[in-house]
């Protein structure tokens, strides 16, 4: 059995992830001004290289805004967001995301899979319909939640790649680690039974190429977990 070589973060890269959970948890608000970076590196001990540098990566996903000699103040990330902010939410805690992220995260969901059975049920091929099945195979082989999240994200992005469209692959999986941490909750609350059978029975609505019985399928399952009886806040 081989192991995975262990690597230490960087420097810049802890100053970096600290600073994005401070502002994420809110222990820095929208307007506050930063220390200078001379402060910053005295506090943090480290060098002013690096926290000149990591403050420049942080500024680039919109969490921060540098003005030139007057200082650095914590920007609204909504409104100056790039894919790599996207990527850090979504890393913030290890997936363990706050109620209204959680909340937002299944809302897109909503609308993305309004789109991609829209794309894919109409003009599914039978080898493509097969894919789906062995995925569903192995999902339902799986014996414990870490595995069947698992599954289950895999079957959905498979669902992505079908859309046909070249960026939904690429967004979906930058979103893997808190998807599959919500669906590895479900399996703890509600047994893994459940997820597969709610998987299951989207396979057969796509199977038989029926758009509306997918769509109520889907739109139901996420409902209830936002509102419903299998809620996933924690």
């Amino acid at each position: 059995m081989e192991f995975k070589k262990i690597e230490a973060p960087s420097l810049k890269e802890l100053f970096v992830k600290e600073l994005e959970a401070m502002i994420l948890s809110g222990r820095l608000q929208i307007g506050d001004k930063l220390p200078s970076e001379r402060v910053l590196a005295e506090q943090m001990g480290i060098s002013r290289t690096i926290v000149n540098v990591g403050l420049s990566e942080v500024a680039a996903k919109g969490f921060i805004e540098i003005r030139p000699r007057v200082g650095i103040f914590v920007s609204d990330y909504r409104r100056n967001s790039t894919l790599a902010t996207f990527v850090s939410i979504m890393s913030y805690n290890s997936g363990m995301m706050r109620r209204e992220e959680i909340k937002s995260l299944i809302e897109m969901r909503m609308l993305m899979e309004n789109f991609i059975l829209n794309k894919v049920i109409p003009s599914i091929s039978d080898e493509e319909i097969a894919t789906l099945e062995h995925l569903i195979n192995e999902m339902a082989a799986t014996n414990s939640p870490t595995e069947t999240a698992d599954k289950c994200y895999s079957f959905h992005h498979e669902l992505c790649i079908l859309s046909q469209n070249t960026f939904l692959p690429l967004f979906y999986s930058s979103s893997k680690g808190p998807i599959c941490a919500l669906w590895t909750r479900y399996c703890q609350l509600y047994g893994c039974e459940e997820l597969i059978k709610n998987t299951k029975n989207l396979f057969h609505f796509i199977k038989t190429r029926n758009l509306p019985g997918a769509w109520d399928a889907s739109i139901r399952n996420l409902q209830e977990s936002i509102d419903g009886s299998r809620q996933l806040y924690y």
